[in-house]
């Protein structure tokens, strides 16, 4: 993490931890869960050594940002808002976006919201998922999938967090972060987040003992309440975002998914990206990658490869 430093920076009513590399144009890295700025260590080291100056936030509710105590305090509008009082902090009025996971959900409405403050966006693994007029994103998940899919078991306070404090954090992490099954993530209550907690885990190549333990020592200080909230505001985000029911995306993106990541195994998920659906709503959509033999968490496995979409992409602009 050679050249890499850290500052805390006061956003929209919170403290902000921010870790940054090299000068140039800025570029915005925002991760998923359960992730931390960290996660895009590859990649900032790749953009600031060709002339950009990378920027990955700790988000609200994770690592060495404040996480407030309400679940009401982690709609889409608090961290867009988060987001561009950074920028309006660090004295950016534009700058380019790359987003991974709910960092991507959170991209996606940085754009929608506040397009003047993106110059282009790439975004990877969640594809952008527009407002349905009449069905709530948790309803949704319940009738496709039942009671068991992850986002539903998440929806209940304190619930996953007595799961996971029975579960070495660890473990947890490393169950999470080499999870590869191209099918939706469904863990019944008899099962439990932990499963089988003697099972060994070999960690791929790309994930280290010391990227765990990294990961490992935030969470266990931290907790995880401030990143299951994200998921427990879908359903209010729902009732807020109505008035941007329809709105397109209109900043130049480039859309970059691996073919076994959970995400791109949503029912209908793969018509929709590759057959119009996802064009439509996103007109300025440029390039749609799919990495073959790549889960989830893509920035991790195949930094160099992605550290290459994104300069590619963005070098245009």
């Amino acid at each position: 993490m050679e050249g890499i430093t850290h500052r805390t920076v006061a956003v929209n009513g919170i403290n902000m931890h921010i870790a940054e590399k090299g000068e140039g144009p800025m570029v915005l890295f925002i991760h998923g869960f359960p992730e931390l700025w960290y996660s895009w260590r590859h990649q900032m080291a790749a953009l600031a050594a060709r002339g950009y100056h990378a920027v990955a936030p700790d988000l609200r509710g994770y690592g060495d940002t404040d996480a407030p105590p309400s679940a009401t305090d982690y709609t889409i509008f608090h961290l867009v808002g988060d987001l561009v009082a950074l920028l309006d902090a660090l004295a950016q009025d534009q700058v380019f976006v790359v987003g991974h996971d709910w960092g991507a959900v959170v991209a996606w409405w940085l754009c929608m919201l506040r397009p003047d403050r993106v110059r282009a966006l790439v975004n990877m693994s969640v594809a952008f998922s527009p407002r349905h007029p009449a069905r709530r994103p948790v309803d949704s998940l319940k009738f496709l999938f039942g009671d068991d899919h992850y986002i539903c078991r998440f929806q209940e306070h304190g619930a996953a967090e007595a799961e996971f404090a029975r579960i070495n954090t660890a473990l947890l992490l490393k169950k999470f972060l080499t999870y590869r099954k191209p099918a939706p993530l469904l863990i019944s209550k008899e099962k439990g987040f932990g499963g089988s907690l003697d099972t060994e885990i070999t960690l791929p190549s790309w994930l280290t003992e010391e990227d765990v333990n990294y990961y490992t020592s935030k969470f266990e200080k931290s907790g995880f309440t401030g990143g299951l909230n994200y998921y427990r505001c879908l359903n209010l985000n729902w009732e807020l975002t109505a008035p941007w029911t329809g709105v397109q995306i209109k900043v130049p993106v480039k859309f970059v998914v691996g073919d076994l990541d959970l995400t791109y195994h949503t029912p209908g998920i793969q018509d929709y990206i590759h057959k119009g659906g996802f064009k439509r709503e996103v007109p300025f959509l440029q390039d749609v990658v799919v990495m073959q033999g790549v889960g989830h968490f893509i920035n991790q496995e195949k930094p160099h490869e992605i550290s290459d979409h994104i300069y590619e992409f963005i070098r245009k602009f």
